[in-house]
């Protein structure tokens, strides 16, 4: 994390579990004087409830403080450069982190920013995301290595994250997606990679079923993310992807039910499961801020 962190890869196994540590120390801890006085700029083309707050309370808490930066006042590519941006908000703040449509706007201001950027979202990856998720993970079921995520729709920017983060842990992933909403190539091969040091195993499948069976936690995300509104072919696509009480019942009787929110009840997953006694999606969203300080303390006390 020497320059903040643009992608889950980046991160050794080592690293992942040290931050899960970390975050669960500072969950009851006082964090107040780990970063006093630092300033971390939140520089969004999209908006956001959780990102944004947890950024900003895990600042608050951390000692130092958040300046949000929306797409109006920026005008990130379109207003003025990039490059830019990056090179005059090096000069005022102490980390960056940028919440994009594209992940290479990401990798144009980690290239140009003499501080440290964290990825708050892109179209390629979600790491605070996954990271989080795996906060989550291992506090419910006190370990990571050998358990079985079955991720239901789009592979999209969090599943991307997860798979990565998943098989760098020794978690086996499981994805079932209609023909033409598959994984990247290029992160799946990643994800092989590290699953073959891992010994954990991945699978895709276009049957939500045969990923579910026996799983251990069970994982949806929207259809239609930010951006891809017009795409009107992607609800017909993803018909008969809807995780509801009937499909849940195929995982293990103690399978956790994930969902990074905000979620379209009725669409990708049904009322009833969402308020299941064992969906933990409001866990998830708190745990949002505990991971989001143990990045922060990590990237900005070593000063990028």
């Amino acid at each position: 994390m020497k320059r903040g962190l643009l992608s889950v890869s980046e991160l050794s196994r080592e690293e992942i579990e040290q931050l899960i540590e970390q975050a669960m120390i500072m969950k009851q801890e006082d964090t107040s004087g780990l970063l006093p006085g630092k300033a971390l700029a939140l520089l969004f083309e999209k908006p956001s409830l959780r990102t944004r707050v947890s950024f900003e309370i895990a600042m608050h808490q951390l000692g130092g403080y958040a300046i949000y930066l929306s797409p109006d006042e920026v005008g990130l590519g379109k207003r003025e450069p990039v490059l830019d941006v990056a090179r005059v908000l090096s000069r005022y703040v102490d980390g960056i982190a940028a919440r994009t449509f594209s992940h290479e706007t990401l990798r144009v201001l980690a290239e140009n920013s003499s501080v440290p950027i964290i990825n708050a979202l892109s179209d390629l990856e979600h790491p605070c995301q996954a990271l989080s998720d795996l906060l989550t993970i291992y506090e419910k079921k006190g370990r990571l290595s050998g358990l079985t995520v079955a991720f239901i729709g789009d592979g999209n920017n969090v599943a991307n994250s997860l798979l990565l983060a998943a098989s760098l842990t020794g978690m086996n992933f499981h994805i079932a997606s209609p023909s033409g909403y598959e994984i990247k190539k290029e992160l799946l091969k990643q994800g092989r990679e590290f699953a073959a040091l891992s010994g954990s195993q991945i699978r895709l499948t276009d049957e939500p079923r045969e990923a579910v069976k026996g799983a251990d936690i069970v994982y949806t995300d929207v259809w239609i993310s930010m951006g891809q509104e017009a795409e009107v072919e992607r609800r017909l696509a993803f018909q008969g992807y809807q995780v509801d009480a009937e499909l849940l019942a195929l995982a293990r009787q103690d399978a956790l039910f994930m969902h990074p929110l905000p979620a379209h009840r009725g669409e990708e997953v049904s009322e009833g499961v969402l308020g299941d006694s064992r969906s933990v999606v409001f866990d998830q969203a708190e745990n949002r801020l505990h991971m989001q300080k143990a990045l922060l303390a990590k990237a900005l006390r070593q000063g990028g």
